[in-house]
C-alpha cells in the first residue's frame, strides 16, 4: 500500500501536479485564509451554513484579493445555497477563468447547472474534471453521482 502511494506521488510530480492536490476540499490558494481574517471568518460561516455572513466576509476579502479563484468559488457556492443561481454561475465562471483547472469550481458549476435543468452544461464540466483529475478526485466522483441522480 505504501509503495502504491509513493508511486502515485511520483507520477503526480512527473506530471507537474502539486502534492496535496488530491486532498478533500480543493483550494488552489489554501494559505490565503490564513492571511485574511475576513476569508477565515467566511470559511467558518460556510461551515455553519450562514450564507449571508459568508458572502459579506468573502466580498470584503475579494476587495483585497480579487483574482483569488478560491474566493470566487466560495462566493459562487454561498450564492448557490441562497438559490441565487445567476450570481453563483458568474462567480464560478470567474474562478475557472482565473484557474481553468479549479476542480471545486467545475464541480459546483456543474451541480448548479443541474439545479437549473441544464444537464448538457453540467456534463461539460464533468468532461473538464475527467481531464483534470488524472487520478480519482472527489469533485469528479461527486459530479458524476449528481448527474446520474439527476438523470434518474
Amino acid at each position: 500500500m505504501k509503495d502504491a502511494a509513493i508511486a502515485a506521488t511520483l507520477v503526480a510530480l512527473a506530471l507537474g501536479i502539486v502534492p496535496g492536490a488530491f486532498a478533500e476540499g480543493y483550494e488552489s490558494k489554501p494559505e490565503a485564509a490564513e492571511r485574511d481574517p475576513d476569508y477565515a471568518a467566511a470559511k467558518k460561516a460556510i461551515a455553519e451554513k450562514n450564507w449571508t455572513e459568508a458572502i459579506a466576509r468573502l466580498s470584503q476579502a475579494e476587495k483585497r484579493d480579487p483574482d483569488n479563484p478560491d474566493l470566487q468559488n466560495w462566493l459562487g457556492y454561498s450564492h448557490r445555497n441562497l438559490k441565487r443561481y445567476d450570481e453563483a454561475v458568474r462567480y464560478y465562471k470567474r474562478a475557472i477563468e482565473l484557474d481553468p483547472r479549479h476542480r471545486g469550481a467545475h464541480e459546483y458549476l456543474g451541480e448548479t447547472y443541474l439545479l437549473v435543468g441544464d444537464v448538457t452544461l453540467a456534463e461539460t464540466h464533468l468532461s473538464a474534471l475527467r481531464e483534470i483529475c488524472l487520478l480519482p478526485c472527489d469533485e469528479l466522483t461527486d459530479l458524476e453521482k449528481a448527474i446520474a441522480s439527476y438523470k434518474k
